[in-house]
Formats: structure tokens, C-alpha cells, sequence
């Protein structure tokens, strides 16, 4: 077959990781870090380089006709996607100049293997791979730190708040979502404990190479409570201003009380052992272009434990919904990180969705090879309407700070049940193998 003559420099690049030895890696990392890095790296400028190749697999069962939960012709079903791509980022950090420093940076997908429908190219008769082949100016900033405790930032930039559920970066695809936007970042925690970031967001860069105007102002209020955890505040006002997205825009507020806003933070209890939570509510209603009045909420409440090397938790979330465009969505968020790796729930159903999910995460090797295993069961936001259960899984291995390869897998099984005014979906299975280099 064709793609099986087809060059896959990832099985290579991953054979040369592996084989690598320790001294060598360290020697020849030390070498790269001294071209690329101006003096010391953030004051005097510096060379950014992530080059990350990929394959990803996606295979499906049975397609069914969306609000009706009838299965597609045979002729209509999707053939399994194979995708390898890989995707480089280059950019350019200048020195700082009287409080003043600027940022520019491309990035480039290349699909070295393409049996797949990108969202872009066209092959829509395979499953989605949404990483198109495409290059873009990816961020351009400058920003300011002239006034104390205070960063001012403007331009094409990376925003990233607190777990990326309501602003995200999209970090998992291989082209990111990025916005032209000015962030103001008040960071005073020897008096307060307190950082603010209040912002305006005009322009969405999406992970699929597209744009989409916005006028959305973003505040974000994070105060550290001590040893216990983080207290925060967020208003997100999103007004799409093109028609065929208007009904994406909304009005978002909500309280997050949480010790675990990256892993590794716990409140300790000794010092083997800790506790992890989360506890959040959250509540979204129509805004600006919006034409359907809604309102709708959201509940996300998790709790852990940790022990040497393992982290156990238990968790749900649930975002309402209560009809056709009055649910409770996240179009800036990072969603894959959320409601399981195989993306069978991007968009909130109609009827919305409840996860049940729990999580083990296991370290070993000073941190440097994380294991994670989750299994989740959907439902509507009652309860009463199944939707599937998924397994996920993951093995993450580092070589030092800029190395690493992972292998990461999500089998979606659908529940028989279907009425053409509830979700339908269908049995899914992915998989990925990735090697990742970045300085």
C-alpha cells in the first residue's frame, strides 16, 4: 500500500532517544543550551526551539446521523486514520531593554503521513486528526515589566489560566491556539499572595490555522492561601463578532478552590503522604451576538490522595445543558485535557454531561517516567441518560529537561442507547507515539 513505502522518521527518532547514553545526552544538551541561550536565558534573549513529531491513530466503530442515532451507509463510514506529523517551533527572545522585551515565533505542521481527515485537506472519509498541514506566525508580543510586581504584555501570545479550562493554549495539538490580546499580570505575593491578570482578547488563533474575531474582556484573580491551596476568581465575557459564531459567545463567572494547580502540588499531611482537591462552581449565561437567552452551570469537584509515588483521585464534573445552544461550553479551553482523551465530548450535548472519573498517577526515576491510568463513565447532567465509559492511559518518559517520548492511549465504548434528541456517538479507539525535543 502507499503509505507503508512512506518514510516515518518517528519510529527513528524515538529508536535514537533510547539508545542515547545518559553522558552523551547531557554533553550534547549542554552544547545546544549554550548556542541557543544569550548569557542567562529570559534577561539577555535567547533561540526557542520545540520540534515534536507524532503518530496518531484513531479508529472508530459505527457512525451514526447526528440528532437521529442512525447508523451512516457503509459507504459513509469513516476509514481509520493514521497520521504522522511533525510539527516545529522556532522564535527569537530578545534581551531586555529598559523593562522591554519582544517576541517573535513560527510554527510549522508538516503531515508525513496524511490518511486522515485534518479538518483542512479536504479528506473527509477518514476520522478526524485535527493537526493540518500548515505554517503561521504563532506568537509576536512585546511586554513590559517597568512597573514593580507588573507585566504588561501585547500582541500574538500564549494565555494560559489555572488547569487551560476556560483559556487555553490547545497544548496537545500539534499547531497551538494562540490570541492577539494585551494581558496586564499584577503578581504581589510577598504582601498579598495575590496575582491578577486583566486582559482583552480580539483575535482567536485556533489549533486548526484558522481565525475568529472576538471582543472578550478576561479577569482572573488567583490569591494563595497559605499551605492550603489557591483561592480564585474569573469573569471570561466572550462576544464572537462573526455571524456563524455568534452562538458560541457568553458570559462566564465562577470560584476555584484548589492545591492542585500542576501535579505535585499537595497539601502535605507528612512526608510521604498528602491530600489533593478541587472544588469549583462555575455559571455561564447569553452575552453580546449570543441570540439564545440561556443560563447554565457548571460543578467541578475532585479529591485525592498521595502516597510516595502514587496519586489516587476520584473527581466529576458536570456542565448543564438544557437544550439545542444552551449549554455550558468552553471554546477557548483546553477541552482535551478534560472529559477524556478520545474528544467525543469537545462540545457539551444538548442534554449536557456528567463524568465520573477516577485517576492513578505513578512517578519513578526522580520524576522523570510518570504512569497515568483514568477510567471515566458519562452520563447526561442527570444522571439518567447514558452516554459511555472510557479508559485512558499514558506512559511519559523524559530524558533530563528537554528530551522526551510518550505513549498515550483512550478507548471511548459507546452505551447502546440512543433518541434522536440526545447525543449519539460511537465506540472509539486512539492512539499516539510521540518524541518531543525543546529548548
Amino acid at each position: 500500500m502507499p503509505q507503508q513505502q512512506r518514510k516515518n522518521p518517528l519510529s527513528a527518532s524515538l529508536l535514537a532517544l533510547s539508545v542515547v547514553s545518559g553522558s552523551a545526552l547531557a554533553g550534547a544538551t549542554q552544547d545546544v543550551e549554550d548556542a541557543l541561550n544569550f548569557y542567562h536565558y529570559g534577561k539577555n534573549g535567547a533561540v526557542k526551539f520545540d520540534l515534536n513529531t507524532r503518530w496518531e491513530n484513531v479508529d472508530q466503530g459505527t457512525a451514526k446521523t447526528p440528532g437521529t442515532g442512525l447508523a451512516l451507509p457503509a459507504a459513509r463510514q469513516p476509514h481509520t486514520a493514521n497520521a504522522v506529523t511533525s510539527r516545529l517551533r522556532i522564535g527569537l527572545l530578545s534581551p531586555v531593554f529598559h523593562g522591554i522585551q519582544g517576541y517573535a515565533e513560527y510554527e510549522g505542521n508538516l503531515a508525513m503521513l496524511d490518511d486522515y481527515n485534518s479538518t483542512r485537506n479536504g479528506n473527509t472519509g477518514y476520522s478526524t486528526v485535527a493537526d493540518p498541514e500548515k505554517s503561521e506566525l504563532n506568537q509576536l508580543w512585546l511586554s513590559y515589566a517597568g512597573i514593580p510586581d507588573t507585566l504588561i504584555k501585547g500582541g500574538r501570545q500564549r494565555i494560559k489560566f489555572d488547569d487551560d479550562r476556560f483559556i487555553g493554549n490547545v497544548g496537545w495539538r500539534q499547531m497551538e491556539t494562540t490570541f492577539d490580546s494585551v494581558l496586564i499580570t499584577h503578581n504581589n505575593q510577598q504582601l498579598f499572595g495575590l496575582t491578577v491578570n486583566a486582559g482583552y482578547i480580539g483575535n482567536v488563533n485556533t489549533f486548526t490555522a484558522t481565525s475568529e474575531h472576538i471582543n472578550a474582556p478576561i479577569l482572573n484573580v488567583n490569591y494563595k492561601v497559605g499551605d492550603y491551596g489557591n483561592l480564585i476568581g474569573y469573569g471570561y465575557w466572550l462576544d464572537y463578532t462573526e455571524r456563524e459564531n455568534y452562538e458560541k459567545s457568553s458570559q462566564t463567572y465562577g470560584l476555584r478552590m484548589t492545591n492542585y494547580l500542576k501535579p505535585g502540588d499537595t497539601y502535605k499531611l507528612t512526608d510521604n503522604y498528602g491530600v489533593v482537591y478541587t472544588a469549583e462552581w462555575g455559571h455561564q449565561e447569553d452575552y453580546a451576538h449570543g441570540p439564545t437567552k440561556y443560563a447554565v452551570d457548571r460543578l467541578n469537584l475532585m479529591g485525592g490522595l498521595t502516597a510516595y509515588n502514587l496519586t489516587f483521585q476520584g473527581a466529576i464534573e458536570q456542565l448543564d445543558g438544557m437544550g439545542a445552544n444552551k449549554t455550558f461550553d468552553t471554546p477557548l479551553g483546553t477541552n482535551h485535557a478534560f472529559q477524556g482523551w478520545a474528544d467525543l465530548f469537545l462540545v457539551t450535548p444538548v442534554n449536557g454531561i456528567r463524568d465520573v472519573f477516577g485517576t492513578m498517577i505513578s512517578t519513578f526515576d526522580r520524576g522523570e517516567v510518570i504512569l497515568t491510568g483514568t477510567y471515566h463513565n458519562f452520563t447526561d447532567d442527570t444522571g439518567n441518560i447514558k452516554y459511555g465509559d472510557e479508559w485512558d492511559f499514558s506512559a511519559l518518559k523524559k530524558f533530563g529537561k528537554h528530551y522526551s517520548v510518550l505513549a498515550k492511549y483512550a478507548y471511548y465504548s459507546a452505551d447502546n442507547y440512543s433518541r434522536p434528541d440526545t447525543f449519539s456517538n460511537t465506540d472509539t479507539q486512539k492512539i499516539w507515539v510521540q518524541g518531543n525535543i525543546n529548548f
